[in-house]
């Protein structure tokens, strides 16, 4: 309404001034212009003040993020990590995600000579992963030790700890990058044969290949452009490139159809040879050849063996695999193939 008005009282002014010999007629319109052409940006300017409350409240909650300290933190006078020569080992190891919370794992012993391939299985919430995660310190024991020939990983440097570990998990962490800077991620500067070989390794390279511009195609955001068994093969010869001695698979190929899963476990077979393997996998046909089982319930160890081994006895890994058994065999049609 007042603007309304203002412009009345301008074009009354105005049109006063043109008849009364004051000014010309192309004056006032010029003006006139002018005035409308100005109303439009003061319009703007009015809604800056919006603008900048939102961006001040979106700062304060990004800085919130940006200036939390990290629970896991270096000790004074940590130490790089000396090549691991004999065994990892979980001593007395006791953790719960808050002071007050339920316990997650408890009491868990367990030594890992260098290059087996340990298997973890059991129900869901029963602590795998965090067990896993308590590796490159994500987080730390409440009590006991983890150790790598006899060294504390708490009193040794992050960086040099989370060197050696390699991670391959369900949910594969792509950037909107290109493939070779993705494949490339945990070594910035690695030469293209490399990123070219550990392609070839994960059985990567063909459908690299037909990609519109090869190893020099964007992936979309997380990789939106790939299939799932592409982007887990990316991250698998991300793992091969980095040649770290410990690695985790966090079922890895539980999301993937029979085909993709057949292709990425190969990959995952040359990715295993000669380091130390921490399995997680909920299909216990991918976990038959590891050197040891460890089955968790409720946060403790409950049974170890091999294969052949737990399924010789009752055992709660024996139950299972018989259940998967019976599952998989449900699913399948009168004439033995897929319903």
């Amino acid at each position: 309404m007042f603007g309304g008005l203002g412009a009345a009282a301008v074009v009354y002014y105005g049109g006063y001034n043109v008849v009364n010999g004051i000014t010309t007629p192309g004056n006032f319109f010029s003006f006139i212009t002018a005035l409308f052409m100005l109303y439009a940006p003061l319009k703007s300017l009015s809604r800056v003040n919006n603008v900048i409350q939102q961006g001040i409240a979106a700062g304060i909650r990004v800085f919130e993020v940006i200036d939390t300290l990290p629970e896991v933190r270096e000790r004074d006078g940590a130490v790089p990590l000396p090549p691991v020569r004999k065994e990892i080992v979980f001593d007395g190891v006791n953790f719960r995600y808050s002071p007050d919370g339920d316990p997650v794992l408890q009491g868990i012993d367990l030594r890992v000579p260098v290059g087996t391939m340990v298997a973890i299985v059991g129900s869901s919430g029963a602590g795998k992963t965090t067990l896993v995660d308590l590796l490159p310190r994500f987080y730390d024991p409440q009590s006991g030790a983890i150790r790598f020939d006899g060294v504390d990983i708490r009193d040794v440097t992050l960086a040099s700890l989370r060197s050696r570990i390699a991670i391959v998990g369900q949910h594969t962490v792509l950037f909107n990058d290109t493939v070779r800077n993705n494949i490339a991620y945990g070594m910035p500067g690695a030469p293209m044969e490399r990123v070219v070989e550990a392609a070839r390794r994960a059985n990567a390279h063909a459908f690299i290949e037909r990609l519109e511009r090869g190893y020099d195609t964007g992936v979309g955001e997380q990789g939106l452009s790939l299939s799932g068994g592409e982007r887990q093969r990316l991250a698998i010869a991300r793992a091969l490139l980095k040649d770290a001695p410990v690695l985790i698979l966090d079922e890895a190929t539980s999301a993937l159809d029979t085909e993709s899963e057949r292709v990425v476990q190969e990959a995952l077979d040359t990715l295993m040879k000669g380091r130390t393997t921490f399995v997680i996998a909920h299909r216990l046909s991918t976990v038959r050849n590891a050197d040891v089982i460890v089955v968790i319930e409720g946060g403790r160890i409950v049974e170890k063996g091999r294969h052949e081994e737990l399924l010789s006895r009752q055992s709660r890994y024996r139950d299972f695999y018989l259940k998967q058994f019976e599952e998989k065999a449900a699913d399948r049609g009168p004439a033995g193939e897929e319903a």
